[in-house]
């Protein structure tokens, strides 16, 4: 169980998100903010909160900025944007700012409690559209830097490990790869902090980030 604050300055839409968590998601407490303010005044009470859905335009947010104010004060806080923009840039940005993922207010009902499901579980969720539409008009150039980027992976992780790094790809979680591969789940993590100390990484968002633009520059060669 869980408590989730939806922060987002459209009271339908919030009430909208609110139904998805009630239909679909098992909580304890489900909290809502108009403004960045009001989240953080939601947090001072509730530090232990789960998942915070924060919108990408609300007032307060001044952009991403919001987001960094966020993730510096409750670091233990899972924070995923929610925004009807989702370029690819902007998808990127926000989790180097260290956001859990990334949802398209476009998202069915059914869509959004499965996003909801993934980021409670400790996974990613970012949209696919943004990172296919990239990976088919991908340049040359890029095209070049991807395959020193996966050169580079190549050689400098195990054979274990690179097959780790390709799986947090699909955001897969440490048990959902240890199930995979027949190991324990702190082999897994073992494994994912070589990755990130070996590829010089943050986080393991930004590990599945590469692996999936690595992988998708594969398919398309």
């Amino acid at each position: 169980m869980s408590t989730i604050i939806v922060a987002d300055d459209h009271p339908l839409y919030r009430d909208a998100v609110k139904d998805v968590i009630e239909g679909y998601i098992e909580h304890d407490r489900l909290l809502q903010a108009g403004s960045l303010e009001q989240v953080f005044q939601q947090l001072s009470v509730h530090p232990d909160t789960d998942l915070v859905l924060l919108d990408l335009n609300m007032p307060g947010m001044n952009g991403l900025a919001g987001l960094s104010a966020l993730r510096t004060r409750y670091p233990a806080t899972a924070v995923a944007m929610m925004s009807a923009h989702d370029e690819k840039a902007t998808v990127l940005d926000a989790i180097q700012r260290g956001a859990a993922g990334y949802i398209s207010k476009s998202l069915e009902r059914k869509a959004l409690a499965h996003a909801l499901q993934q980021l409670l579980k400790g996974e990613m969720y970012l949209p696919a559209a943004s990172f296919t539409h990239s990976a088919a008009t991908t340049t040359s150039p890029a095209s070049e830097s991807t395959q020193r980027e996966l050169q580079r992976a190549q050689q400098c992780l195990t054979e274990r490990q690179y097959e780790v790094f390709l799986m947090l790809a699909e955001g897969a979680s440490n048990k959902a790869i240890a199930e995979r591969l027949h190991v324990a789940e702190t082999t897994v993590k073992t494994h994912v902090s070589a990755i990130l100390e070996k590829l010089a990484l943050e986080n393991r968002m930004q590990a599945g980030l590469l692996a999936s633009r690595l992988l998708a520059q594969i398919r398309t060669e």
